[in-house]
């Protein structure tokens, strides 16, 4: 395994067909029936990896088991459904944590400590993006009642680099472009924050390079691409000099957020001090903000 003393115990899909195929794949003993059978099982916490648009009813559905959540991003459609959804864990006494893997890549840490160590001055402004046009057209993304588009399926890693660079969110500004499906299909969202300001974009019909700038007052901070699986940086500061950070990660580099968050459920702490209750619900306000300005609304809402 790749998180010492983590077991995959059991493991449920909406395609019984792809959830029997992963069984076998990564030699997981129990495939359930359905989703209550899973919840129904000894376990001490579920990872729930499904579309979007189901994220916040299996999150409630699982804390109203007594099962700690780790669920992927973004872990609801919208802010009202993950207010509900924290209020719940907290009510039951149990972790729940959205699952933004790139500030526990070696390489996230690493930069943070050569900051501390060899400071550039408050970061005030992010730029980060990413646009995939080779997706096919069954993709997921590409269907609104998947809660799909760009912003929803990109921009939660953009979201967090700017908060987790610039602060609490004030405001957001966006353009783009819906497809014909009523997604967003390009959007580009600028985003001001407590401490800075922010250029994101997303897209699903143009290439960009998927790369991140960070800027101080006393040098800048280029993210190689892919960022959000982040092996190299290179700082350039005010004085000419360059350094370069290479990390590599092991394992697909989910196994970081995941043995965190184990930890965090040895510990007994309900709250991940890095991936907070308000730093998704700030994901949440900015992903909304940016999508609806668009037009991009999802069945339900």
């Amino acid at each position: 395994m790749s998180v010492p003393g983590a077991e995959l115990a059991g493991v449920w899909g909406r395609n019984l067909e792809k959830t029997h195929a992963y069984a076998a794949r990564f030699l997981v003993g129990a495939v359930a029936p359905s989703l209550d059978a899973l919840l129904a099982m000894d376990l001490d916490a579920v990872y729930i990896a499904t579309h979007p648009d189901s994220h916040a009813a299996i999150c409630a559905q699982a804390l109203r088991a007594g099962k700690h959540v780790l669920c992927e991003k973004p872990a609801a459609v919208n802010t009202r459904q993950l207010v509900e959804v924290i209020a719940s864990a907290e009510q039951n006494g149990l972790l729940f944590m959205e699952a933004m893997k790139p500030p526990f890549f070696p390489l996230y840490r690493k930069l943070k400590a050569h900051l501390e160590e060899h400071p550039i001055g408050p970061v005030g402004y992010v730029r980060a993006g990413h646009c995939d046009a080779t997706l096919a057209p069954d993709y997921p993304l590409h269907f609104p009642a998947l809660a799909g588009g760009g912003i929803m399926g990109i921009g939660p890693y953009e979201a967090f680099l700017a908060l987790d660079w610039l602060g609490p969110l004030k405001r957001v500004q966006t353009m783009g472009r819906l497809s014909a499906a009523g997604v967003d299909a390009f959007a580009i969202f600028q985003t001001e924050h407590e401490g800075g300001m922010a250029q994101l974009h997303t897209g699903l019909d143009l290439i960009s390079c998927g790369d991140a700038m960070l800027a101080a007052p006393r040098g800048y901070v280029l993210l190689h691409a892919n960022w959000w699986n982040p092996t190299r940086a290179t700082i350039h500061s005010i004085d000419g000099r360059r350094v370069v950070l290479d990390e590599p990660f092991e394992a697909g580099g989910f196994n970081y957020e995941i043995e965190h968050f184990c930890n965090l459920i040895r510990s007994g702490t309900l709250e991940s001090p890095v991936i907070t209750h308000a730093l998704s619900l700030g994901m949440a306000q900015l992903l909304e903000s940016a999508r609806t300005e668009l037009g991009v609304r999802f069945p339900g809402e």
